[in-house]
């Protein structure tokens, strides 16, 4: 529709050093060449997309990702942003977020940064133990983060996130209770943990992690629940599956709500009709289903100078498709779903959900899910297990 709001994700990927246990699309650089290579066919996505689409759509939030989005050189950011004006209406009021690694933010980029109208960042912590930072590559004293932080509150970003992640290699539960607390200490709004993937099969450079050092599956449940009690503990509010915030931020009044999302970056308070990715590897999705750019920057550049969309997939939604996203996104977000409720609102009888309440009252018997009727729902305790119960559907 014309009044249609879109958010806008865009990809960077490019690093100064590549961490051992990230399984982003990114590549190491210390060139400025491939960046500014970037940047140019960047700009020509952005037309193209605005010629495709044919009018100018209202943006509601911008997230740049990565790889290390700041990284771009200067005068990258200002030039982009004014593409994007160009081809979008941008909403005064849009959240306008970035990803930061703390190792590279400095007052001089922060004033910039704010500048543009940066109103969100997020910082990539990890852990805070010395041993798994060697481990990982990634060595950043707390000092890099705490300068971080103090430098984009006063540079007037104060909404912050910070990333944690369970299950590196040498862990331990005093270890990750001292990060979960230097994290809480730091008073982001949100933080967000995630387990770690070792899949050196997919990812080459973690096969340089020495598997014996990571912790086996009852090791992980144990660091979960220690980062969580910690984070909880400082007073800290559940949010979904691994997100976490304080009791009076939005995405804490979304969970409380019912009007909390998840979109393939996480929770989020965005209700936007689409997310529209540019980027090479970029993820979007449409009303009418996802799609991701070609993944290689050189595949991703050579569609873009051919004027095509760089689009290498996707996934057209069926109605059983959109039927079936609204119950996993309510499970996913509120740990419980009214399955009549849902399927009234797409026009389907509920005994389509039939067979899949039936793999759900198997977990009931285990205790990992409550069936009600036609209503489902997961206990707190087991709030890290709802994909579980999202999963039969």
């Amino acid at each position: 529709p014309d009044d249609a709001r879109v958010s806008l994700y865009l990809h960077v990927p490019f690093c100064r050093d590549l961490c051992l246990y990230c399984g982003c699309n990114t590549k190491a650089t210390r060139r400025d060449e491939p960046l500014n290579a970037y940047v140019e066919t960047l700009r020509a996505e952005i037309a193209l997309v605005r010629r495709s689409i044919g009018r100018r759509l209202t943006v509601a939030a911008i997230h740049w990702g990565g790889g290390t989005p700041s990284l771009l050189p200067a005068g990258a950011f200002e030039t982009l942003l004014e593409d994007l004006g160009q081809a979008f209406a941008i909403d005064p009021g849009a959240e306008h977020a970035i990803e930061l690694d703390p190792r590279y933010v400095d007052t001089l980029l922060v004033r910039r940064l704010a500048a543009l109208g940066i109103n969100r960042a997020s910082l990539g912590v990890q852990d805070i133990d010395p041993r798994v930072q060697a481990a990982i590559g990634r060595i950043q004293p707390a000092e890099s983060v705490t300068l971080a932080v103090e430098a984009l509150r006063g540079a007037g970003i104060r909404s912050i996130n910070l990333d944690l992640i369970f299950g590196l290699p040498h862990q331990t539960v005093e270890g990750i209770r001292r990060t979960a607390a230097a994290a809480a200490g730091w008073r982001p709004d949100r933080l967000a943990v995630f387990g770690y993937a070792h899949v050196p099969w997919m990812k080459p450079h973690q096969g340089v992690i020495d598997a014996a050092t990571l912790p086996g599956a009852a090791e992980r449940l144990g660091l979960e629940a220690a980062m969580r009690e910690t984070l909880i503990d400082h007073g800290y509010v559940p949010v979904g599956l691994d997100h976490f915030a304080r009791a009076g931020d939005a995405l804490a009044r979304a969970a409380a709500s019912g009007h909390l999302h998840r979109n393939f970056q996480g929770y989020t308070t965005d209700d936007a009709e689409a997310l529209i990715g540019l980027g090479a590897s970029s993820i979007g999705k449409l009303p009418q289903g996802y799609l991701q750019n070609e993944t290689a920057v050189a595949a991703w550049r050579r569609a873009v100078e051919e004027g095509r969309l760089p689009i290498a997939r996707g996934h057209r939604m069926t109605a059983d498709d959109r039927l079936r996203a609204a119950v996993i996104e309510r499970l996913m977000c509120d740990l419980s779903v009214d399955l009549a409720a849902v399927a009234a609102d797409f026009g389907a009888p509920v005994e389509v959900f039939a067979d899949d309440l039936d793999a759900v009252r198997l977990l009931a018997e285990d205790g990992l899910a409550v069936v009600e009727g036609w209503r489902v729902r997961v206990p707190e305790e087991h709030r890290t297990l709802v994909r579980l119960a999202a999963a039969a559907f």
